[in-house]
């Protein structure tokens, strides 16, 4: 592809930023008439962004970023409540999921010009609330402590471009298989928080609840309505069907009215830098270290890769130009986040929905950060809203993660029984981490039984060792 003066740059690269004398894209005045304000603004961000040279406009891009949030703003419900669970506050949790999210969209917007929105990750706070804190017992500013560990190492391994070396070594169906188990992992959990699922009686591990008391039935008309919803593709379809299910549970009398809809954001202060890093250097906390490493290596790669595919961002050899810069803003975001006392944060699968709408820049991330700072002034409306509405939720974002099966070869058994045990030991262990070093130990095991031993990677040598200290060290309870 050639650009002004001749220049070229390799497919996917994002372009140099335009010259100040780039001319007015959007819109067209005569020549000494000074723009308006608002032209001024729409000139600033064509060029900021390089909008013409990514063949993109700014309508297009805020309806991108707009789409985005609509699609993933169930977080700023659905994490406050998991993390309750590990004894965090929810509403400065509302206040940090928002400020994370808002932050980490700012940072892909200006340094990674890419269309990635950013946010607290499920599958890892569910992991921090009811594996680390309930099942380990560990304290949750323990756990924010080792969460920070792991991102310092993050932006030191991008730094130094040994993240990606680590991360190629990852085969693919353990990738994917990953994805798999934290989809049947939250679905359990939104089963159980909504009543549909319970502890079991007489020797039965679990067993149906109560599924005719006015809040299953609650939380069963918001799964159908989500997934109408879903199936008609409509905007916001979590988003909605999260409010709607809510709005039912309140007139049903099944959960409490909200004390008011705007307000000033309750304060951060009760989780802002609350790290324990004392409790975070223990061969206690070592398993929660290793496995918040891991996980967020896994699912960033994976997330940027998919989305880049979608948006026609790699180049021939299916890699991403410039892939350091989005991977040290998920590495940096990683450290903010619990500074400001919430989980693991990285890039979202739902941002192909904005992809979807046309975004190619960082304008797009830039309009959903937007939108997750407006949030924040609606925190009682937010605090309102009840498990039986946003368990629903938790159990068809599960079924989200579920597509990547397709992608595991099942005719190959050393393929599928690492990636079997991965998924079936996240969801019977009630614990991601025992799953995914599984994998990691199984692997190479397999590979080597089956002659395909040379099919192995360095990089996944390393987290087969860590894997194996992880089973060596974990505190069994």
């Amino acid at each position: 592809m050639e650009l002004s003066g001749g220049k070229s740059r390799r497919e996917g690269e994002i372009p140099d930023r335009p010259a100040a004398s780039f001319p007015l894209a959007i819109i067209d005045l005569p020549l000494g008439v000074t723009p308006a304000p608002f032209g001024v603004l729409l000139n600033w961000l064509t060029r900021q962004f390089g909008l013409d040279a990514h063949k993109t406009t700014v309508t297009r891009e805020l309806v991108a970023g707009v789409t985005t949030f609509t699609t993933m703003s169930y977080i700023v419900v659905v994490n406050p409540a998991i993390l309750s669970a590990a004894g965090i506050p929810e509403g400065p949790s509302f206040v940090a999921t928002a400020l994370v999210a808002a932050l980490g969209c700012c940072l892909m917007a200006f340094y990674a010009n890419r269309p990635f929105a950013i946010a607290p990750y499920m599958g890892e706070n569910a992991f921090i609330a009811f594996t680390v804190c309930r099942v380990l017992g560990i304290r949750w500013q323990a756990a924010l402590a080792a969460i920070f560990i792991a991102g310092v190492l993050f932006v030191l391994m991008t730094v130094f471009h040994l993240r990606r070396w680590v991360v190629e070594g990852v085969p693919t169906s353990l990738r994917f298989s990953f994805a798999v188990g934290m989809g049947f992992f939250l679905t359990f959990i939104g089963l159980n928080e909504t009543g549909l699922v319970r502890l079991g009686v007489a020797g039965a591990p679990v067993q149906a609840g109560l599924l005719t008391s006015p809040a299953a039935l609650v939380a069963i008309f918001g799964i159908v309505l989500q997934a109408i919803f879903l199936i008609r593709k409509v905007p916001g379809a979590i988003l909605l069907g999260i409010v709607t299910t809510a709005i039912a549970a309140i007139v049903s009398k099944v959960a409490a009215a909200p004390h008011g809809l705007v307000s000033l954001p309750p304060s951060i202060a009760p989780i802002l830098w609350k790290l324990d890093f004392r409790g975070a250097l223990t061969w206690q906390a070592f398993p929660v270290v290793l496995t918040m490493f891991i996980m967020a290596f896994v699912d960033t790669m994976g997330t940027l890769i998919g989305l880049s595919a979608r948006a026609g961002f790699l180049d021939k050899d299916g890699q991403l130009p410039q892939i350091e810069r989005p991977m040290l803003v998920d590495a940096i975001t990683t450290c903010i986040a619990p500074a400001l006392g919430t989980t693991t944060s990285g890039a979202y699968l739902e941002s192909a929905t904005g992809i979807e709408s046309g975004g190619r820049t960082g304008l797009t991330a830039l309009v959903t950060g937007t939108c997750f700072l407006l949030a924040l002034f609606f925190s009682p409306l937010v605090a309102a809203i009840p498990a039986v509405a946003y368990g629903p939720a938790l159990i068809l974002v599960g079924l989200f993660m579920l597509a990547p099966i397709t992608q595991i070869d099942f005719a190959d058994y050393s393929e599928s029984i690492p990636a079997f045990a991965v998924v079936s030991l996240m969801a019977f262990t009630f614990n991601i981490a025992i799953g995914i070093c599984a994998g990691f130990v199984l692997y190479p095991l397999c590979k080597i039984v089956a002659g395909k031993g040379r099919q192995l990677k360095s990089g996944l040598w390393v987290l087969t060792a860590l894997s194996l200290a992880f089973f060596v060290f974990y505190p069994y309870h």
